[in-house]
This record gives C-alpha cells, sequence and structure tokens, in this order.
C-alpha cells in the first residue's frame, strides 16, 4: 500500500494545544464497523458502549520529565537532552541538542551539577549512548530537573505536568503519554467497574518512535521502532477469563492494542504472561487475534497509528470518520477527542 493512501488535510487550529479541564468532558465519535454508522457523543458516553463482562486493557506506563536542559562543563555551551531508552544501569540513549556539541567524552552538567552526563558514544541515528552520574535516585534527580517530553506539535507550555499521565500511570519508563487513556478519570473507571467491566492493565514504555514518521512510499518498506512490554501472569488471566467467557477485549489505545496483538501473534493467538520488545506493525490486511474494540485519539497523517485503526476498521471508513471529524472541529492528537472503533 502506498503511503498516500494514509493522508489528509488538517487545519492547524484542530491540533489541540492543551488539555480540558475535565478529562472526560472530551468529545467521542463511535464508529460501528457493522453497521457503518458513525455517532457523536462526549467521552463520559463510552459507558453506554460498554457491557457487563467486557474487559478495558489500560497502558499503565508512566512518562519520565526525561527534557533536561544543562550545559557543558568545558565551554559552558547550552545542551539540551531527551532521554530515549534505559540500557544497562545509568547508561542511557538520548538525543542531545545541538547534538554536533556532544561527542565522545564530553560531559554536560544539570542542575548546577546534581546530575552529569558523559557522552559514551555516537549512534548511527544521530543519538548519543550516555552514562549519568549522581547523588540518590535516580528518579527522584531526574524529576527535580526535568520536564514532560510533550510532541512536536504541541507548541503551548503545560501548566499541570500531571495532565500529560494517565491517573492510572505507574510503571515508569515511557518518553510519551499512552493518550487514549487520558479521557478516563478514577471516577469513569470506577463506574465502569460498578457495571461489571473488567479494568486490566498491561504495560508498554512508549517511545518517541511512536511520532517519527514514514519516510517510504510503499509502507511495507517502513523499519518499525521497537517498545519494551510487560503483561503480568495475574492481568493475563483476567483477560482470558473474559475472553472465554464470551465478553469483548476493548483495548485503550494503540500501545495496548500492540501490546496484545504481540502476545497473541508470539504465543499462537492466546493471552499469556510475557515480556520483551515488539516493533510489531499492524496495517491494512493483519487479521487481529486478540482485540474487539477500540479507544483511540486521532492520529497524524500518513503515521503507522493511522494505518494501525485503519487495519482495524478500513481505510475508507476510517478516513470518512476522519473527515466527519473535521468537519465536526473535533480536536485532534495527544490533547484532542477520541473515537471507540466497535
Amino acid at each position: 500500500m502506498n503511503i498516500e493512501d494514509f493522508d489528509f488535510d488538517l487545519p492547524d487550529e484542530l491540533i489541540a494545544q492543551t488539555p480540558l479541564q475535565d478529562r472526560s468532558s472530551s468529545r467521542l465519535l463511535v464508529m460501528n464497523r457493522q453497521t457503518r454508522k458513525i455517532e457523536h457523543h462526549h467521552f463520559k458516553d463510552i459507558l453506554t458502549y460498554l457491557n457487563k463482562g467486557d474487559a478495558l486493557v489500560l497502558n499503565n506506563t508512566k512518562v519520565l520529565p526525561a527534557r533536561v536542559f544543562g550545559t557543558k562543563e568545558d565551554t559552558g555551551a547550552n545542551i539540551e537532552m531527551l532521554l530515549l531508552t534505559q540500557h544497562e544501569g545509568d547508561t542511557w540513549e538520548v538525543l542531545a541538542k545541538p547534538a554536533k556539541k556532544v561527542k565522545e567524552g564530553t560531559v554536560v552538567s544539570f542542575g548546577d551539577g546534581k546530575l552529569k552526563a558523559t557522552c559514551a558514544k555516537l549512534l548511527d541515528h544521530g543519538g548519543r549512548l550516555v552514562e549519568f552520574s549522581y547523588d540518590g535516585i535516580f528518579l527522584e534527580v531526574l524529576t527535580t530537573l526535568g520536564e514532560m517530553p510533550l510532541p512536536p506539535y504541541i507548541k503551548e507550555t503545560l501548566d499541570d505536568q500531571s495532565r500529560y499521565q494517565t491517573v492510572y500511570a505507574k510503571e515508569q519508563g515511557s518518553a510519551a503519554a499512552p493518550t487514549a487513556g487520558l479521557h478516563f478519570t478514577e471516577a469513569l473507571l470506577e463506574e465502569a467497574k460498578q457495571k461489571g467491566v473488567e479494568i486490566c492493565f498491561v504495560t508498554l514504555h512508549v517511545g518517541l518512535g511512536t511520532f517519527r514518521p514514514v519516510s517510504v512510499d510503499s509502507i511495507e518498506d517502513h523499519d518499525m521502532h521497537s517498545e519494551f512490554y510487560v503483561l503480568s501472569e495475574t492481568e493475563a488471566e483476567k483477560i482470558n477469563r473474559v475472553k472465554q467467557a464470551g465478553g469483548r477485549i476493548i483495548s485503550v489505545g494503540t500501545t495496548s492494542t500492540r501490546t496484545l496483538e504481540t502476545i497473541a501473534r508470539d504465543h499462537g493467538g492466546t493471552i499469556t504472561a510475557a515480556s520483551g520488545w515488539t516493533n510489531i506493525f499492524i496495517y491494512p490486511g493483519y487479521q487481529f487475534k486478540a482485540i474487539d474494540g477500540l479507544i483511540t485519539n486521532f492520529h497524524l497523517p500518513k503515521s503507522t497509528l493511522v494505518m494501525l485503526v485503519s487495519a482495524f476498521s478500513d481505510r475508507d471508513f476510517i478516513m470518512e470518520a476522519y473527515h466527519a471529524a473535521i468537519n465536526e472541529r473535533y480536536r485532534f492528537f495527544s490533547f484532542g477527542d477520541a473515537m471507540f472503533i466497535q
């Protein structure tokens, strides 16, 4: 398939720059794959579409305050670093800006020396491998010095850093939020439980590759980024109980979807406790093995995420829904509105 098949025109003013005051007051576009009907609601109405015995599968990853600003120890030049992936111990893969100023052996100091990074290696894609040194606990130091790594299309400052976290965020490690989950409040999740919906969690640490554009004409040639995932024995058992009882597995977000589909693909179509790295690339023609419904935000043109939702529905229906959302002035991307594909 060609990359142009997943393009659409989006007015800049529809790219949400700030979150709504009430998470669940965002809008909700509901797509029915059988009837090909599109309905317009608000997110709190999602309860209308959830049945007793269904499972909601949420990604409980927590975004690191991974953007830090410092200076080179030898010249005092300003350096920005974005932490991407932890390797062994205190070694991290990072993006540095300006990268040309960070060579092997360069030492960058953050927060008057509370945190220091020594460049150990230059990587092929332009990143750097650095070794951090500090006193105390790394995450506590990072929390005092770092900022949330908001996506490049968000130009506004985020006053409340917690709004780029889900209310159930728990496992530290993401460079970006699993944004479909940002619409849920604790009260809404409690209402779902009271209705008999099983709440299940996976962990997938979202990498910045999620924002990387597809740079090839034929999407089959795209090289997908890898991300680390975990599904515990307890959560796998909950999901399997729902499936065996005939309930629907409703994935909250493309990250939860990629986790479940990776596990089902690698274990003969079944869900089992597992962990590892996934670079699964889901695009039209893919046969889903794990999920029955998908709650997700509206994604960037030509992105792998638009391809994933097009695979779960079909490209024409997704494009119809996206054009309807644009006509109805829905808000797009991370802080934007949601859709439910059932």
